[in-house]
């Protein structure tokens, strides 16, 4: 059985990137990094394409929450096709997020 990854590259078409993989524990370093440079980056609108993602953990939402928290007034994730999961997780946690836009197309 091999070790879960977590792999992200750069979307061509919009600012962000795409991630496939597990995020969990062995990839929340790596979950983490991409979040924290999102932040860094300052663009109103980050793009996070989720559809290669099987598992997303409550830490790995929860990061992505205090991420979305630490953006400046105006700017926004935008997280497309994300598992179930993190959707009901976001819905019951953080409801009230706005910094967090889920798009499912």
């Amino acid at each position: 059985m091999s070790a879960p990854s977590l792999t992200v590259r750069p979307l061509g078409e919009c600012r962000g990137v795409r991630v496939a993989g597990e995020i969990g524990l062995a990839t929340h370093a790596t979950w983490e990094g991409v979040l924290e440079q999102a932040v860094r980056e300052g663009e109103d609108v980050y793009h996070l394409e989720l559809s290669d993602v099987t598992f997303v953990d409550v830490a790995g939402a929860g990061a992505l929450a205090a991420a979305a928290e630490r953006l400046g007034d105006g700017r926004r994730f935008v997280v497309r096709r994300p598992p179930p999961t993190l959707r009901r997780v976001l819905e019951m946690l953080w409801p009230d997020l706005s910094t967090i836009e889920v798009s499912m197309s």
